[in-house]
Parts: C-alpha cells; sequence; structure tokens
C-alpha cells in the first residue's frame, strides 16, 4: 500500500522532533504565559494551512485558550484560485487581523509552508506591532528556493520563534510521474507541531485548578469541566 508515504512522513516528524525540540518547549512557555495573564493563543494561516488554525479550536484534547484567525478570503470552501492570489496581496492580513483584539499579552502562531507569501508575513508584522509573542512555522528548505515577495523576508526573519516543519519544496512527497509529486506532509507535520506544544503547554498547567483544556463531550464528567472552561473564554474568543 503506502509504505513509501508512511516512512517518509515518520522520517520527517522524527526530524522535526530532533531539530525543533528546544523551541517547541519555548512555545509552549508562550502558549501558558498568555494564558496565566488572560490572553489568548492566536493561530493564522492561508489556503491549506489554516487547517491548522481549525485543528487547534475547540476539540478534544486542545487547549481552551487558542483562538484561529477565520476568515473566508483565506480560505478554500469559497474561493480557492482567488484565495490563492489574495494570500499573496498586500493589505489583506491587516484587514483581516482588525476584527480581533490582540494584545501584549497573547501569542500569535503562523502557519506558511512556503514560508514567504505576503499575506503570513505581514500578520506576523502586525501581532509584532501589538507587542504579541510570534512563532512561526514553516519548511526552512521551500523558503530558500521560494521567491520573496515584495517585503523581501522570510517568516523566519519576523518571528520571535521559527519552527521548522522539515518539509520539501513543494509539500508533496512521492514521485510517481513525469517529476510530478503526490500526498503532502504539511498539514501532518504542523499538526504534530501543534499538539506537540500543545503537550508541552499541558505539563506546565497542570497544576492549575482548573486544567484547560478540553474533553471529548463523550467521555465521562466533560460536560462539568468543558463548561468552567467555556465560562471564561465565551468572552474571549469570538468562535466559541
Amino acid at each position: 500500500m503506502s509504505s513509501d508515504y508512511i516512512k517518509k512522513t515518520l522520517s520527517l516528524l522524527k526530524k522535526i522532533q530532533l531539530k525543533n525540540n528546544t523551541e517547541i518547549i519555548n512555545s509552549a512557555k508562550f502558549f501558558f504565559d498568555s494564558y496565566k495573564n488572560n490572553g489568548l493563543v492566536y493561530i493564522f494561516g492561508t489556503g491549506h494551512s489554516h487547517l491548522l488554525s481549525i485543528d487547534g479550536h475547540y476539540r478534544a484534547g486542545g487547549f481552551a485558550a487558542i483562538c484561529p484567525i477565520l476568515d473566508e478570503r483565506i480560505m478554500l470552501h469559497k474561493d480557492a484560485i482567488g484565495g490563492s492570489k489574495l494570500e499573496r496581496s498586500s493589505g489583506l492580513a491587516k484587514k483581516i487581523l482588525k476584527k480581533y483584539s490582540l494584545k501584549s499579552s497573547d501569542t500569535f502562531v503562523i502557519f506558511t509552508n512556503s514560508g514567504v507569501n505576503l499575506a503570513p508575513i505581514e500578520a506576523a508584522i502586525f501581532a509584532k506591532e501589538k507587542n504579541c509573542k510570534v512563532i512561526g512555522v514553516s519548511s526552512l528548505h521551500y523558503a530558500k528556493i521560494a521567491p520573496l515577495s515584495k517585503i523581501g523576508k522570510r517568516l523566519k526573519e519576523v518571528v520571535d520563534i521559527h519552527i521548522d516543519n522539515c518539509g520539501p519544496p513543494g509539500d508533496a512527497l512521492i514521485k510517481i510521474k513525469n517529476g510530478v509529486k503526490v500526498s503532502a506532509f504539511s498539514t501532518i507535520g504542523g499538526s504534530f507541531i501543534l499538539n506537540s506544544i500543545i503537550k508541552e503547554t499541558a505539563k506546565l498547567a497542570k497544576n492549575e485548578k482548573i486544567f484547560p483544556f478540553y474533553i471529548s463531550s463523550n467521555m465521562p464528567n466533560a460536560k462539568k469541566h468543558n463548561q468552567k472552561l467555556f465560562k471564561k473564554y465565551k468572552k474571549l474568543n469570538p468562535h466559541l
């Protein structure tokens, strides 16, 4: 079946762990500090990278302080082709982020596989101007060969912490025909990175009176536990 895809995926996940261990631990400290200071952890991504903002939002085992940045213009369900153009356009990120109340106690996480598209770079700069701690996740290998936007910077150059998702240029892993590759990696790698940070954050938060992580609604005592979290974050997270 897909033994080649499994083998390459597992190899890259191991590479992420070995290369980014310190960055993941330090990112968890940002997450926990935001929680302790009544801030949020915002997650931003355009195109398929926006899936990572959904992955962090209101799910079993998820960190209650996470708030996704959601806007139809940077998602794929309405106008995928147009959205792909927009993520390379100036001014879009600022328009989207003005809908959210970013503050200095917040952490801002950006997923962008290539690390060069204009909207994610502008989002990082905007968050820095709001004095947020900013974490960027992208492929350093991809960013080295992808053409820069008019800002002339890669994501790594404008964030406080950068985590390499270790994926290849172009994202896809398996060559089938005429040099065209299939089966992407960045979503798997991004989710692994995000949930690794969440795990480290949970270790920091284990002695909190209310453990700030959601329990699946189908598990015993979930309703009582989750309601305590809703009480706090319903006021802060516009997507709850």
